[in-house]
């Protein structure tokens, strides 16, 4: 059975909803979703993508990037997290397609032993059509898990040799300059997620 890290067991920021006098929202997360603004998280990485190609976090500067770390022999919570994380962004692309061409949606793999590129690119195919997969080597994943605040462990192999791994199940949100935002509340559906990006993006 897969054992997965608590939603709770990250440090988390009290979430404040904000507003301007008499104008348009302050960029903020709502009641649902959690502020990670000014949290020291992220950080320069290179990885390899979906098609071969290295990656770096540098790569996606201009953009928002909802960030998943997960590994794709999940048989639960990645593909669930993923998918409402997807539709969100989808369901926010339609309502506000200038503002959701600015998100960038990126998967990564916290079990690169299994996840080789062609791997990622299968699951993350099942996805949203814009999002990115990246795996890479033990240390290059380890160092990735450790800037994003995460945790990953692997159990011990069954007599076939398959494993699970428990891990951090948040969606990161990075504002333009890959400084945190929030965490996205995939576990309120993809609605949810939606209603969480239009109160950040910008």
């Amino acid at each position: 059975m897969l054992r997965i890290i608590s939603r709770l067991s990250l440090p988390l920021f009290a979430a404040l909803s904000l507003a301007s006098c008499g104008g348009a929202p302050v960029p903020g997360p709502s009641p649902d979703g959690v502020d990670l603004r000014g949290a020291a998280m992220g950080g320069d990485f290179t990885l390899t993508g979906n098609k071969g190609q290295r990656v770096s976090w540098a790569d996606f500067d201009g953009k928002y990037r909802m960030v998943y770390l997960g590994f794709t022999y999940c048989p639960d919570i990645c593909p669930t997290d993923v998918g409402r994380m997807s539709k969100g962004l989808a369901l926010f692309e339609k309502q506000h397609p200038a503002l959701g061409a600015k998100v960038q949606p990126i998967f990564i793999s916290v079990d690169p032993a299994r996840d080789t590129p062609q791997v990622v690119g299968e699951f993350v195919g099942n996805f949203h059509p814009r999002l990115i997969g990246l795996t890479g080597s033990k240390e290059e994943i380890a160092q990735v898990i450790k800037l994003f605040g995460a945790s990953a462990q692997a159990d011990a192999p069954d007599e076939k040799g398959g494993y699970n791994v428990a891990h951090t199940t948040f969606v990161y949100l990075f504002d333009p300059d890959g400084k945190p935002l929030g965490i996205l509340p995939t576990d309120k559906g993809a609605e949810a997620v939606a209603a969480e990006l239009e109160g950040w993006v910008r």
